[in-house]
């Protein structure tokens, strides 16, 4: 009998979501007719461009990772204030969560990577795998630990992660105090090339570059009316304000084809450090420019990689703006491209969850 497996996503940025679909695809692959429930705020018809139609959707679900100013920016009192109302209503949340899930007996959940319901799974004796980048006990401990709430609240986002059978850590990742964690590689979904498909979509000329402005599903105020002509380039504006009407600029919806497939299919991303934009680019051999993310215990691993593994470059979002563009493009696309990456931790990780489902771990 095919397995039901429950699916936890935060709703902090799209990132989470995008970089789990490929795991979900490789496990839909092992196992033939493999139920598959998703629980999150995202919007369904962005969970179906990565999950496909075939799941059912449980909307809503008690995480949110930090809160957030920007992209970039984390607001800490917002997050410590939300972190210590969260605790103030965990038993309550986790008693509702364990009930849902003993109602609906998933063989497994893979969470990424909301604590609660590692902690309601573990409550209603389900096997739960947690699997990220990332986590919010250490990112919380980075931000807030000086709080006066922080040892309780602390507490109990440690307890929930090691509730969870392993952590899958995939690379690139921060740094981690979880005991469980287990280190896999790069997971990353293919897209396809539709380069020349996107250029007749344009009416752009096949020499035409492309770029991408794409900051992960949380806007970064980026002012694009500041935002220089480039000669030979035209971009498309994946953010939250619509682009100015101007020629060289267009939305993803005018692009005509997927979000999945426009990373492989342009020549640049503009970015801020995030897994699943730079695994996306490493693997396609696309160039990627980014913002800094100051403060983010997660930035200096993610650059780090994508350094050694893509042309890239950061650079502060006042050069973008600038007549130094073009100087920058011209740089960044007179190295010499690293070999593309391949997603082995897709498959390192499918071997650790069906360890799991036949009770081996």
């Amino acid at each position: 009998m095919s397995p039901h497996l429950w699916l936890a996503l935060t709703p902090h940025g799209y990132g989470h979501a995008a970089m789990t679909a490929p795991l979900v695809a490789e496990l839909r692959r092992r196992h033939p007719g493999l139920r598959l429930t998703i629980q999150t705020a995202l919007p369904q018809a962005f969970l179906a461009g990565r999950y496909g139609s075939d799941f059912d959707l449980v909307e809503g679900i008690p995480d949110f990772g930090m809160v957030m100013t920007s992209a970039v920016g984390v607001d800490v009192p917002a997050s410590a204030a939300a972190y210590a109302g969260l605790v103030a209503r965990w038993p309550r949340l986790v008693a509702g969560e364990a009930e849902r899930l003993a109602r609906a007996r998933p063989d497994l959940m893979l969470a990424n990577v909301p604590p609660l319901s590692l902690a309601a799974a573990a409550v209603a004796g389900i096997p739960a795998v947690a699997f990220s980048c990332l986590n919010w006990y250490d990112l919380y401990r980075h931000y807030c630990s000086d709080q006066p709430e922080a040892p309780e609240v602390l507490a109990h986002l440690g307890a929930a992660y090691g509730a969870a059978r392993l952590f899958l850590r995939c690379a690139p990742a921060m740094d981690m105090t979880l005991p469980n964690c287990r280190d896999i590689g790069p997971v990353a979904a293919r897209g396809r090339r539709r380069g020349c498909d996107l250029r007749t979509k344009l009416r752009v000329v096949d020499e035409t570059n492309i770029g991408l402005l794409a900051f992960g599903g949380i806007d970064y105020h980026l002012d694009l009316t500041r935002w220089p002509t480039v000669p030979g380039w035209v971009w498309v504006c994946a953010l939250a304000e619509p682009p100015p009407t101007r020629p060289d600029m267009v939305t993803p919806q005018e692009a005509g084809i997927s979000f999945a497939d426009l990373i492989p299919s342009v020549d640049l991303v503009v970015t801020k450090p995030g897994y699943g934009t730079y695994t996306e680019a490493a693997l396609s051999g696309v160039a990627v420019l980014s913002v800094p993310r100051p403060g983010w215990p997660e930035s200096e691993a993610l650059n780090a990689w994508i350094a050694a593994h893509a042309r890239w470059r950061e650079v502060p979002p006042e050069r973008l703006l600038s007549p130094a563009l073009p100087a920058v493009l011209d740089e960044l696309f007179a190295r010499r491209p690293p070999p593309p990456v391949e997603p082995v931790g897709v498959a390192q990780a499918a071997d650790a969850i069906d360890q799991v489902l036949a009770g081996a771990a």
